[in-house]
């Protein structure tokens, strides 16, 4: 949320703050998918603010995810079955509750997902719908950049499930630490995890669970910052950008 915006004295936040209710909002009330998708759609307002960039790295916040999906091709319309999430200041793992839920899919799950990750059709049918798990993990990312591993995929399907829920598409700033590995080490033959995590000797366990997943790559996002300190041109999240695009 914008600094301005919580001392501003009109708008939507003074409203609430003088004890009123904007007419949208109190049409809302006791309508939990409306109020959701309300929540979600003000979070995506209030993304990609310019300080952000100038924020030294060592004290950047961050969530590094992960999601499971039934299958790899948003297009073709598989869907998500579950997010994954951890906090992070700079290269430290906060000691937070971190995030994990299962949700609905209008998808079956197909027997090789099941045997890959372990999620099973009972226990989507006995999920939260989508959209309270995708609330529940947008109110967890709260205003903070995001990291992941191969990006596109979980943006892909973020942006689909955010769509499809809320009509609005993720306007976080995004992280991949696989474009980061390619930069660091341009001589690795492969950038999957699991090669990446052997590479920095991060113990393996739970893949293909999205916050074990999640848990392993921020392990792996902390490792890639360590060595980004010994580049004195790399201090900020502007000066990351910069060199990535780059690369």
């Amino acid at each position: 949320m914008k600094e301005q915006e919580m001392r501003g004295g009109g708008g939507f936040w003074s409203t609430l703050r003088q004890g009123g209710m904007p007419s949208a909002l109190a049409s809302m009330r006791g309508n939990p998918s409306a109020q959701q998708m309300a929540f979600i759609r003000s979070l995506m307002r209030e993304q990609r603010r310019p300080e952000v960039l100038h924020t030294p790295l060592t004290k950047l916040e961050t969530v590094v995810f992960d999601l499971e999906t039934t299958g790899f091709h948003v297009q073709h319309g598989d869907e998500i079955l579950s997010f994954g999430a951890v906090h992070m200041v700079g290269g430290e793992i906060s000691d937070a509750e971190p995030f994990y839920t299962l949700v609905q899919s209008r998808v079956p799950v197909p027997e090789q997902i099941t045997e890959l990750t372990g999620i099973t059709q009972q226990m989507v049918n006995e999920a939260p719908p989508l959209i309270e798990g995708l609330h529940n993990f947008m109110n967890f990312v709260g205003g903070r950049v995001m990291v992941a591993h191969a990006s596109v995929h979980d943006k892909s399907f973020l942006n689909a499930a955010l769509w499809r829920t809320s009509k609005v598409n993720l306007s976080h700033r995004v992280i991949d630490t696989l474009m980061i590995a390619r930069w660091l080490q341009p001589e690795m033959g492969s950038y999957s995890l699991d090669e990446l995590l052997s590479n920095k000797g991060i113990t393996i366990q739970g893949r293909h669970h999205a916050l074990e997943d999640a848990r392993m790559t921020a392990k792996l996002w902390s490792a890639y910052l360590a060595d980004i300190s010994h580049h004195r041109q790399v201090e900020t999240l502007s000066d990351l950008y910069a060199y990535l695009s780059r690369a």
